[in-house]
This record gives structure tokens, C-alpha cells and sequence, in this order.
């Protein structure tokens, strides 16, 4: 077997071949595969490979480091990546989408048949042009909640606030007030 994994190569000339496999893999890694981590394991095996060439460890030993331990680091980065992908997870709504649902204020009147798009609501502190389906002008300074996104527009219904059944009968009541007795 030994035979068959020294590849016809003086022992002396492994250690430099590992360390040479470790830069070609880590080059390959940082620059064709940007940072996917798929060959870096084995750039990292090979480098402890090459390690152990130097201190004269036999072709089997340092052909084991690289494959075991290259293969035992690419289960761990996968393992880990994982882990941080499922931790990082976007959530649902990311971005514009995130919009859908939520209560607008109109800050340009939205008028349906508008050709130039001068509608405009202001959404979670963000001002959006502003598009409807409605059939009558939603004026500036009227709630709105926005249903759908086309493009980088808002659509946008007339949010209907049910007027009071009777008015009131008497102002707010007043805060309790607090006097120096009460000390």
C-alpha cells in the first residue's frame, strides 16, 4: 500500500507538496469559490499534512491526516454553517414585503386615475409613491393600509374608521393632580 500512496515521490519531497496542495486549495477557495468553504478544510489538512512530513511521518500518515481530517473539517464547517444559516434565516416580509399590512398616513393625494404617479404615503417612517385600485381619491392627511407592492409602489386601500355611534357627552376626564398635602 505504501507503494501505491508515495506516488514513485521521495519522502523528502512530501512536506512541500502538502504545503503546496494547502496554498493551490486555499487560492482556489478565496478567489474561484469565494468563500463557500468547500475546499478550505483540505487546504487545512493538507497544511497538517505537510507538518507532519517534516517530522518524518510516513506517506500513509500524512495521506491519512489530509483525508480524515479534511473530511472531519468539512463536516464540522458544514455542521456550523448550517447552524448559522437556520440562526440567521430571513424572516418572512424581508425587505418591501414587509410593508404589507401596515397602516400608511398619505402624504400626496392618491388619485386613481393619475398618469404621472404623484401618490405618496409615509409607512414606518419611510416615504413610498403610492398607487390604488380605488375609485375615488384618497386626499393627503387620510389612513391608509397598504395590500400589495408592484414594483418599488405601494398599493395601497382606504382605511374606513368607523365613526363614533353618539358624540361625547362630556371632555376627557383630567389627570389626578397632585398636591403638596399628599407628601
Amino acid at each position: 500500500m505504501a507503494a501505491v500512496l508515495d506516488l514513485g515521490i521521495d519522502l523528502d519531497a512530501w512536506p512541500w507538496i502538502w504545503l503546496g496542495v494547502a496554498a493551490i486549495f486555499a487560492l482556489v477557495e478565496l478567489t474561484a469559490l469565494a468563500g463557500t468553504f468547500v475546499l478550505l478544510p483540505f487546504a487545512v489538512s493538507a497544511f497538517l499534512a505537510s507538518i507532519a512530513g517534516f517530522y518524518d511521518a510516513s506517506v500513509e500518515v500524512q495521506w491519512g491526516i489530509f483525508v480524515i481530517a479534511g473530511a472531519i473539517l468539512w463536516w464540522l464547517f458544514w455542521r456550523y454553517l448550517r447552524r448559522f444559516v437556520n440562526d440567521h434565516a430571513m424572516p418572512e416580509g424581508v425587505g418591501a414585503d414587509r410593508l404589507i399590512g401596515t397602516i400608511a398616513f398619505v402624504t400626496a393625494d392618491i388619485d386613481p386615475d393619475d398618469r404621472n404617479r404623484r401618490g405618496r404615503v409615509k409607512v414606518l417612517g419611510e416615504e413610498w409613491g403610492a398607487l390604488t385600485h380605488e375609485t375615488h381619491l384618497l386626499p393627503k392627511g387620510s389612513k391608509v393600509r397598504v395590500t400589495a407592492m408592484e414594483g418599488t409602489r405601494v398599493m395601497v386601500e382606504a382605511l374606513i374608521v368607523p365613526p363614533p355611534s353618539q358624540p361625547p357627552m362630556a371632555p376627557p376626564a383630567a389627570p389626578p393632580s397632585h398636591t403638596s398635602e399628599e407628601t
